[in-house]
């Protein structure tokens, strides 16, 4: 509780209790607002010492489907705020134990939850060997398509995981489905609707994102500039988004095209220092947001046309599309077969995306072809989530004694 009370300093204050609420809702939930508290332990772990582009947060709900610039759908890792060089292993401790926390969570039996566990590292560590014959740019145009992950899952029958993943309704997750939806007409003007604590308009004025959006624009590859100019900033709001990322500056923007008929709505989020630097070392970067950007560009098989980032004062920003055909899984409606399938899928993409900046034939030959690595990490996701489930009844008890706050959904 400490470490977490500490990590807030910086927070807003009065999301805090935000924060803690959703943290709340299980020990999953919990496991994903507390990387910073696995980096500490991952941290004395042993390590083989090559490093690669690390998530630094590789949980489950952290990959999903998403639109590549050419429209197509694709799988992948999709988030990066604590993107760094660091050794691999830690991702694949972090997915393990979220697989091992999600199946304890859907009341999965423990001779399937620790396959499911080892399944996820088996896929990693075959993969990784595949990648590893494989030559730098074929790993690099690797990608998979979501198609390929519905062919999986009827051929698998996880009907779960298709159901999940509502790619019908991806395709219609952009910033003009989002209008109706986060704005209304006010006094003739298009605004964005508040809806307190988790949007409000008190933390940013429009004068204020036109000055950060000024600056982001420079971090575009000069092809994107005029694209961005063809839209002009109509409103601006600070909303709240994810678990992790509870109490840290996230704005949400919105542009309208000249004729106003296009929207485009632009997320700028607080990009920190990442909770693996002080066991991995400092970004090479000094602005915390291209981190982020260079990150994600590293790892993922495609990426959004307007990364970039900015500062405002004493804070740095990462820039993105808020809404581009994205997607993540609803791991609360998933079935055994399904989660099993869906598990061993981001075990397979996370060894792609290591492979992007890190040497595949060393950490497949490393792994090898037994389930030696396999069985000793399933091992750790189990005592692992054990410890998870101490660390949320913990934070639960401090609720109850009013140590902190909680701001519990309804």
């Amino acid at each position: 509780m400490a470490r977490l009370e500490a990590s807030n300093a910086t927070r807003l204050p009065d999301l805090v209790p935000v924060r803690y609420g959703r943290m709340l809702a299980s020990p999953f939930a919990f496991l994903r607002g507390a990387a910073l508290l696995m980096a500490d332990d991952l941290a004395g772990t042993p390590v083989t010492g090559h490093r690669v582009q690390v998530c630094g947060d590789a949980h489950l709900a952290n990959f999903g489907v998403f639109a590549t610039p050419e429209r197509n759908l694709i799988f992948d890792v999709n988030d990066f705020d604590e993107t760094l060089p660091a050794p691999w292993e830690w991702d694949v401790k972090r997915l393990a134990a979220s697989v091992a926390v999600a199946a304890r969570n859907l009341n999965i039996d423990e001779p399937a939850r620790t396959a499911a566990v080892a399944g996820t590292v088996r896929a990693y560590r075959e993969h990784m060997n595949e990648l590893g014959a494989m030559s730098p740019l074929d790993v690099w145009y690797e990608r998979v398509d979501v198609q390929q992950v519905l062919a999986i899952a009827r051929e698998e029958g996880a009907k779960g995981l298709k159901n999940a993943l509502c790619v019908a309704k991806v395709r219609h997750r952009t910033s003009l489905g989002a209008l109706p939806k986060l704005t209304a007409i006010v006094e003739g003007r298009r605004r964005i609707v508040d809806e307190p604590p988790l949007i409000v308009h008190d933390a940013i004025e429009d004068r204020d994102a036109e000055k950060m959006l000024a600056q982001y624009v420079q971090s575009l590859p000069p092809d994107r500039r005029p694209l961005l100019e063809r839209w002009v900033i109509v409103d601006a709001a600070r909303k709240v988004v994810g678990v992790g990322s509870v109490g840290t500056r996230c704005y949400l923007v919105l542009l309208m095209d000249h004729d106003g008929r296009t929207p485009l709505f632009l997320q700028l989020k607080e990009a920190n220092e990442a909770v693996n630097a002080p066991y991995a070392g400092p970004s090479e970067f000094r602005h915390q947001g291209e981190r982020v950007v260079v990150g994600q560009r590293l790892m993922q098989a495609a990426s959004d046309i307007f990364l970039g980032w900015t500062t405002d004062g004493a804070h740095q920003y990462y820039v993105r599309q808020f809404r581009d055909m994205k997607g993540s899984v609803n791991l609360d409606v998933m079935t055994k077969p399904g989660f099993a399938t869906y598990a061993r899928l981001c075990g397979r993409v996370l060894a792609r995306a290591h492979a992007r900046s890190g040497d595949a034939a060393i950490i497949g030959g490393y792994l090898g072809r037994r389930p030696t690595f396999d069985e000793a990490v399933a091992a750790f996701a189990d005592a692992y989530s054990h410890q998870t489930e101490r660390d949320h009844a913990a934070l639960v008890d401090a609720v109850r004694s009013g140590r902190v706050t909680a701001n519990v959904p309804a």
